[in-house]
Parts: C-alpha cells; sequence; structure tokens
C-alpha cells in the first residue's frame, strides 16, 4: 500500500510542486495588493493615535486638538487620544513626541510658540527643525492691540505716539516668549522704543487688568479678547494679522493703520516625529485639509476668531522653517533669552 502511494507521489510530484509554487505566488500576491496588511498606507490607524498638546486643557491649542481629533476620529473609526504635556513653554512636549516612534501614532498639536522657542531656550534638548516633520497647518489665529474704554488711546496711531515719548506706555501679554510678546516686539522696531512689556501667566489675567486701566495696552490672542470687544469692555485697536480679520471688519491691522510692514498671524498645527513614512503624512494632511473644509467645523472655529487653512504639508514646514530663523532674529533683538 505504502509502495503504491509513495509511486503515485513520485509520478504527480510535478503536477503537486506547481499547484504550492502557485498558491505561494497567489498569497504572496495577495499579501502585497491587500490594504489590510501592516505595511500598506490604507492600514494606517489600525491602533490609537496620540496627539500631544504643548498646552494645559481650555487653551486655543488644546481647543483645537480636541475639535480635530473628533473628527478623525469620527472619520477613521479608530481612537485619537488628545494627551495634554504642558511647561517649559511646551519644550516638554514637544521633546516627548521628537523622542517617539516615527509611526504616525504620537503627533505633536503646536502654535507659533513651537518657533519661538529656539530663540529663547539655550538648550531644547532636541532640533525643531531636524527632529521633526511637518503634517498639517490647521488654523491661523492673529493677536489684538487692545485698551480699556475709557482709555485716551483711540488708535494705533496714538499707541505708537505715547511708546515714542518720554513717558512710555505698558503692554500686557499673555507671558514671557508668548507670540503676543513678539507682536510688541515687533512693534518696537517700529520705532515703539519705549513701549515696556509687563508679562502674565495666560490671556486671561493681562485682559482683567487693561479691562480695569491698570495697563494701557494689550496684545493677547483674538480669541480670548473677541466676546469683550463685541461686549464694549475693551477697544480693539487693530489685529497683527496681514489684513483685517474676518470677526472684526471694522478694525485695521497694524500694517494698515501705520502704513508700515508687520506681520505676525498665530498658527496651529500638527508636527511627527522626523521620519514618519511619507504615506502617512501624506494621508493625514489630505484628511486634515478635507475636515478643516467642512462647513460646521469651520463655522464653528471662524465664529471664536480662527482662520482655517489647507496646504500641502511641505508648505507648512516651509512656515515653521522661516518662522524659526525670523524669530531666533528677533528675539535677539528683544535679548529675550529663558531666566
Amino acid at each position: 500500500m505504502l509502495t503504491q502511494l509513495f509511486s503515485a507521489l513520485r509520478q504527480h510530484a510535478p503536477v503537486i510542486v506547481a499547484g504550492v509554487l502557485l498558491a505561494s505566488a497567489a498569497g504572496l500576491y495577495a499579501q502585497q495588493s491587500n490594504p489590510a496588511t501592516p505595511m500598506a498606507p490604507k492600514a494606517y490607524p489600525n491602533k490609537p493615535v496620540h496627539l500631544v498638546v504643548t498646552f494645559p486643557p481650555g487653551g486655543g491649542t488644546d481647543l483645537l486638538a480636541r475639535k480635530l481629533a473628533a473628527q478623525l476620529e469620527r472619520k477613521w473609526g479608530q481612537s485619537w487620544i488628545v494627551e495634554n504635556r504642558p511647561g517649559a513653554s511646551g519644550n516638554i512636549g514637544a521633546r516627548w513626541v521628537a523622542s517617539a516612534p516615527a509611526d504616525g501614532y504620537t503627533l505633536l498639536m503646536v502654535n507659533s510658540s513651537f518657533a519661538i522657542n529656539p530663540g529663547v531656550f539655550d538648550a531644547l534638548e532636541f532640533d525643531p527643525k531636524l527632529d521633526f516633520t511637518a503634517v498639517a497647518n490647521v488654523a491661523y489665529v492673529p493677536s489684538v492691540f487692545v485698551t480699556a474704554p475709557q482709555s485716551d488711546v483711540h488708535t494705533m496711531a496714538d499707541a505708537l505716539q505715547l511708546a515714542q515719548s518720554a513717558e512710555g506706555v505698558h503692554f500686557a501679554s499673555c507671558g514671557n516668549g508668548t507670540p503676543q510678546h513678539l507682536a510688541g516686539g515687533l512693534l518696537q522696531g517700529l520705532g515703539a522704543s519705549n513701549l515696556l512689556h509687563v508679562p502674565y501667566k495666560g490671556c486671561g489675567p493681562a485682559l482683567t487688568d487693561v479691562m480695569a486701566g491698570q495697563v494701557t495696552l494689550g496684545i493677547v490672542t483674538l480669541s480670548s479678547a473677541s466676546a469683550l470687544i463685541e461686549a464694549g469692555r475693551l477697544r480693539a485697536l487693530a489685529v497683527t494679522s496681514p489684513q483685517r480679520h474676518h470677526t472684526l471688519p471694522q478694525v485695521p491691522s497694524v500694517a494698515q493703520a501705520l502704513g508700515q510692514q508687520y506681520e505676525l498671524d498665530q498658527w496651529h498645527g500638527v508636527l511627527a516625529p522626523a521620519g514618519t513614512p511619507v504615506e502617512v503624512v501624506e494621508k493625514l494632511n489630505n484628511t486634515i485639509n478635507e475636515i478643516v473644509a467642512q462647513t460646521p467645523i469651520r463655522t464653528d472655529l471662524e465664529a471664536l476668531g480662527y482662520t482655517l487653512t489647507a496646504q500641502p504639508a511641505r508648505e507648512f514646514q516651509d512656515i515653521v522653517w522661516r518662522d524659526i530663523d525670523r524669530f531666533m532674529a528677533l528675539t535677539d533683538t528683544m535679548g529675550l533669552r529663558a531666566q
């Protein structure tokens, strides 16, 4: 019986071997073409994604991160976990993500402070250009120069004139090294030589003292001041964006008000560790751009003062790198260094 079986196997061996080879080839082809395989871009994401925010909960960057994460979770059916890692002006969270695996499952949500920090801190423990790749720019929000309604300062020209006088003028910002602090530095570069900085721990405390008249000027995020401006509790002098802002069409930009070049629009975007696969970055970029183009989220965020944007990852990378260089030069001129 065994002799007959071995004889039959020898007789049909070529057919059996060919069948095995065909089956193996078919399996390999299926593995390469199946979008469920781990290496296929369509497989991303197949586990929870952590979106690290470099600021505490409740701020503008955190708000954008949570709204974006909710939409991505709904679109892909995979958990998106917003993880706040504040401290050291955002450097703690950035350092954490810089050392994370470059697989697209640990991302960083930052604002323009990310580009300011290299000029302020001597030792970041990461390279902001080499250790990250840009994924998507989500939104811009300008800052706004404000004063109390009872103030004698009615225009940006008034503010500049006062800042050029021997008396000088104080301005409140949301903190040392913030985009609002640098917005004051830019104005100093336009001749406001006696513009004196008063840093606060956040935009909220700064606004409280400006409304009370304890500090003449405030430079704060538009999103934090818009409701108070609308209620008549603050007077808006100018916005720091290149043009007027859609929520305050009656308020000029600083450039328009003074007839000089001036722009400091605060961006909010997503970064990934350097080396993240191009396919993953492109998929994230395309999907985020699709989300910010949707009417409900756009309407919601524009009402809060944000201007949503959609651009290729490469363009956002250029913006980040350009601002790192620009802000390093500005902080050097201002003599701004972390204590």
